[in-house]
């Protein structure tokens, strides 16, 4: 019986060794990904900012700007593009839709992203696009790979239709989170308008014949928490300027918008919360499951090796030699 136990013990030992290493590099790359009908939304502000008042064509100063920022997953048109990609793809439909402090819109740029959904490497397909414009994504965008490394990414900018580096900056702690920090300036750099302007009337072609060009500027941050890639917390210094041309009255340039752009309260919170549960379901299987089968695994053996030598007990001694009776002397 002991021995029959041992070796049950050790089938399951090599069971859970081997199962240890095929649940983190075999099942957790094939598994771990972004759901294709994920929606979320998340609400920035820009207090004490710089908005141009389109009336006046002047700059002024206002309480808050709002930036309500949506991502919705097109299930439909990832199977379609699944078809001809062959591999996992996410398409999420986003829109920046930013409001005054009367609550009348300023702009909304829409955005179509298309992406690997165990990756998030960029996949190109028709339909990727920024404000109507057909774009090529090269690098990251909203989130970055799962098991994020301390190193420099490639990360898309809508503004600008560009990809530029995004340093890492080192490692943090945000609400008790260990997180990663990275860093993107992006230089005063001339842009489109956007389709939709705040005035009726008005569109980026009658401002084109003005002669006066949109500029941008921006110090992009994000503290992304490494196990999920997800960033918990992020926040712009951004800076939007009109130059030259006669809708200026004369003026060489005005400010169009200028402030410190976050993320509000109660969408941190509920941010953190949301990485937070996730985070460990990762953790499951790249840290707590592949190490307990491992462990697992090493005691098993121990405990099949103690059977098997308990089960073959002390060697049997030998038989004393029988000694030869003495002769009897008469």
């Amino acid at each position: 019986m002991r021995r029959t136990a041992s070796l049950i013990l050790l089938a399951l030992a090599v069971f859970f060794a081997a199962l240890s290493p095929l649940l983190r590099w075999y099942a957790f790359p094939h598994l771990a990904k972004i759901p294709a009908d994920q929606y979320q939304d998340m609400v920035l502000e820009a207090k004490n900012a710089t908005l141009l008042d389109y009336g006046t064509m002047k700059a002024k100063r206002v309480s808050k700007v709002t930036i309500v920022q949506t991502l919705k997953g097109d299930v439909d048109a990832a199977r379609e593009i699944e078809k001809t990609a062959g591999r996992d793809v996410v398409v999420w439909n986003g829109l920046s839709y930013i409001q005054g402090p009367d609550g009348k819109m300023v702009s909304k740029v829409p955005e179509r992203y298309i992406f690997d959904a165990h990756s998030q490497e960029p996949v190109h397909a028709t339909g990727e696009m920024v404000d109507g414009d057909p774009v090529r994504r090269d690098g990251i965008e909203f989130k970055w790979p799962f098991l994020t490394q301390k190193r420099d990414y490639e990360y898309f900018d809508a503004q600008t239709r560009t990809t530029n580096p995004i340093h890492y900056k080192g490692t943090r702690t945000f609400r008790g989170l260990k997180v990663y920090y990275f860093e993107q300036t992006i230089p005063w750099t001339k842009v489109s308008m956007p389709k939709t302007m705040p005035v009726k009337g008005i569109t980026p072609e009658s401002v084109a014949k003005t002669g006066t060009t949109r500029w941008y500027t921006t110090v992009r941050r994000f503290w992304v928490e490494p196990v999920t890639g997800a960033p918990v917390y992020g926040e712009e210094s951004h800076q939007e300027e009109l130059r030259g041309g006669t809708l200026l009255g004369g003026r060489a340039k005005v400010t169009a918008f200028a402030g410190d752009v976050k993320m509000r309260e109660d969408y941190i919170e509920h941010t953190v919360a949301l990485v937070e549960h996730n985070r460990t379901i990762v953790l499951l299987m790249t840290s707590y499951l592949p190490w307990g089968f491992l462990v697992l695994g090493t005691l098993l053996l121990a405990l099949s090796l103690y059977l098997e030598a308990r089960g073959r007990g002390p060697s049997d001694p030998e038989p004393a030699q029988a000694t030869a009776p003495e002769p009897v002397s008469a």
